[in-house]
């Protein structure tokens, strides 16, 4: 499937979850893809250590649907990118080569739609507002990012609704998706608290990408 793509190198696939964490340790790929069928609370955990364990590998969660707050309890988790198994090879490979090169991919996200990027493309957000734009791309909640920012979580809800109110999204998952072009960070920086992906050779040249593919039990 991937023979094509140059850039892309499949390493392995494994079939169970419990199996899998010391192979992704060991070859430290730069993309995971996770079959979701072993259940969320499962997948979840596993997508949590292989952040805390490598810190590099991107897992990928590849699901037939995904609800909004399962799809923000991934990202909070570690997971940069949500693939639909109905969506053809080409949106995989997109996918891979988006959040290899530090980006969140979600199909169907504002990330991946024109309608109304006109409006959110140069929001008026102060110094504030960008923080706790910020603290939501982490995932943080709004305990946490009063304690962060040594504000009120009460504090945290008004700056919030400006917020909404100036960019145009609907509610804090849209936001944590659309976060990076609110904070004019789209291009070649890494995105907020993951690290750009893959070393650079001494000539300038990026190297293929590591692939592992994992299925659920």
């Amino acid at each position: 499937m991937l023979s094509g793509y140059e850039d892309l190198n499949f390493i392995g696939s494994a079939t169970v979850l419990a199996d899998t964490f010391a192979a992704v340790r060991q070859t430290r790929p730069d993309i995971v893809l996770l079959d979701h069928s072993a259940g969320l609370k499962a997948v979840f955990e596993f997508i949590a250590d292989v952040k805390n364990a490598t810190g590099t590998s991107q897992p990928v969660l590849w699901v037939h649907d995904l609800a909004d707050v399962d799809c923000f309890r991934a990202l909070r988790c570690g997971a940069r990118g949500i693939l639909k198994k109905t969506l053809p090879v080409t949106a995989l490979i997109d996918c891979c080569r988006a959040v290899a090169g530090g980006n969140v991919w979600i199909e169907g996200s504002p990330e991946h739609s024109s309608d109304g990027a006109d409006r959110r493309s140069a929001p008026r957000l102060t110094p504030r507002e960008k923080q706790i734009v910020s603290q939501i791309c982490e995932g943080q909640k709004n305990k946490e990012i009063a304690q962060a920012l040594s504000i009120t979580a009460g504090t945290v809800k008004v700056h919030l609704m400006h917020i909404f109110e100036k960019t145009g999204v609907k509610d804090r998952f849209e936001l944590a998706i659309q976060g990076r072009k609110l904070l004019g960070l789209d291009g070649s920086s890494a995105p907020l608290g993951i690290p750009k992906m893959g070393p650079v050779s001494e000539d300038g040249v990026e190297p293929a990408l590591k692939y592992l593919q994992l299925q659920g039990e």
